[in-house]
Order: C-alpha cells, then sequence, then structure tokens
C-alpha cells in the first residue's frame, strides 16, 4: 500500500430485516396507528354530543323475567322476519339461561333498550348507527354502511351488548322495533307489531310508548303477570293480590292466624 494513502474505513455492516421483522413492525404501526385514529374519532364524537339531546323513541320492549320460560320462541321469530331462517346467533333479542341458577335468576331478557343518549348512534364513526326521525326516533343500524369496526359493540354499556354481530355479513344490527322485516307481511315500529311480543307464548314481552327507567335495565324489567300467576302459586308476590280474595284476610297470604274471638 502506498505510503501517502490512507486507508480505507471500515463499512458500518448494513442493517438488514427479514420479513418477519418487517411484518411484524409493519402490523404494530398500522395497530397504532388505527387505535390513534379510532380513539380520535370516539373522543370528538363524544366531545360533540355532551350536552346535545336526542329525541326520545316513541317505543319500547319491556318484559316480566319471572314469566320467561326459557324457550327461546323469541330469539327464533326475530332472526326469522328479519333474515328467513331460525338461527338464535342472528337474533337482535337474547335470553341468557343459568343451568345452575334459581329462579327468578335462572333466565335473563336481554331487550335493547333503545336508549334516550344512545351510545351507539353517539360513536358510531360512519353514521350507520342513527335515530329514524320517520319511524318513531327508533334508534337502529344500517347494516349495507356499517363498516364492521364493532365500535357501537365496544361502546354499549350493557352485558351482552345490545347490539348484535352478524357474523354471516360481518356487519353490526340490532333491535328495530321491527319495522324493516322482508320476511313477514306486517307493519312493525310504533303503532305496529313485533315478532317477538306477537311470539312469546308466555306473554313475558311488551311494547309500551313510556321512556322507563333509564338505571341500568331495571325499568325495562316489570311485573307483567295477571293473577292466574299467583293463584297457581307460580309466584310469591304479597304486593300483588287477586281482587277476589282481597276481603278474604291475610291468612291466605301467609300472614299471622286471627285470634279467636272470646
Amino acid at each position: 500500500m502506498p505510503k501517502n494513502k490512507k486507508p480505507d474505513k471500515k463499512e458500518a455492516p448494513e442493517k438488514t430485516m427479514n420479513r418477519r421483522q418487517f411484518l411484524v413492525g409493519g402490523s404494530a404501526a398500522l395497530a397504532a396507528g388505527a387505535i390513534a385514529v379510532s380513539t380520535g374519532v370516539k373522543t370528538a364524537v363524544a366531545e360533540e354530543a355532551k350536552g346535545a339531546s336526542y329525541p326520545e323513541s316513541k317505543g319500547y320492549l319491556v318484559y316480566d323475567s319471572k314469566k320467561c320460560i326459557g324457550c327461546t320462541t323469541c330469539m327464533l321469530s326475530c332472526s326469522m322476519v328479519h333474515y328467513g331462517e331460525q338461527n338464535l346467533s342472528l337474533s337482535r333479542i337474547q335470553i341468557i339461561q343459568n343451568s345452575f341458577g334459581k329462579f327468578p335468576d335462572d333466565l335473563q331478557i336481554s331487550v335493547c333498550r333503545q336508549c334516550v343518549t344512545p351510545p351507539c348512534v353517539i360513536n358510531c364513526p360512519v353514521g350507520a348507527a342513527f335515530i329514524d326521525t320517520e319511524n318513531g326516533n327508533v334508534r337502529r343500524i344500517n347494516e349495507e354502511e356499517c363498516i364492521g369496526c364493532k365500535t357501537c359493540l365496544e361502546m354499549c354499556p350493557q352485558q351482552p351488548h345490545r347490539t348484535i354481530w352478524n357474523h354471516i355479513l360481518g356487519k353490526s344490527t340490532k333491535c328495530d322495533l321491527c319495522i324493516d322485516t322482508p320476511f313477514w307481511d306486517e307493519k312493525g315500529g310504533p303503532g305496529g307489531k313485533q315478532a317477538c311480543v306477537q311470539s312469546c307464548p308466555m306473554q313475558a314481552i311488551k311494547f309500551v310508548t313510556e321512556t322507563p327507567d333509564q338505571k341500568e335495565t331495571e325499568g325495562y324489567n316489570v311485573n307483567l303477570r295477571n293473577d292466574h300467576f299467583l293463584n297457581l302459586g307460580l309466584v310469591d308476590d304479597s304486593r300483588i293480590i287477586p281482587p277476589k280474595y282481597k276481603n278474604m284476610g291475610p291468612r291466605m297470604f301467609g300472614g299471622p292466624k286471627p285470634k279467636a274471638k272470646q
């Protein structure tokens, strides 16, 4: 080597990235971006919704969990009128059964609350969840506009979620009070009929126009029992006294035995 020529500097080793590292890094970046965008959208929508008021729905479904026998007829009729098939997973009303529970806590009916302040509508990033002002302000989801982001499921505060995931279409849906029932020749919505109400053999579901108490689900689980349930001994509720028994004294309902006359 000539004396006047400086030795070449050692070249730094070239950084390489294998396919796995690229995919992992890229996926992490995409996920972070998606979370940021999603969070930003939700935050912006939530901030916009603060102080906003929404027209209350003109119809609600209430139920009596003590009358429900868990037959799932309501679920099957719901999927039938909306999708033309009996499929429990497509039902927009859910019956949850606890095999180890005891009456009346062994069954739970989950119906859409038609919330006065609807989280699904407020947080939907594309407006697929909306208030149908032309049909009694019913809270609905347009499946054609749904992008399948599941934000409405995530934001629904109830368990299980009252928004339902259609695994066949990859879309979200929810109870529309039977406004759109392609497989049922009946008018639904407020002022019409609801398949679950019509098909329940125990009449454990009822359509009402008065807004229930919005505290959790307490306002939706109501007493729909008549005198026959008490007469048959199917319920033990001292608040329900059949009119024909009112003058027969407290002993009929487990009260103290009246004292004998002196």
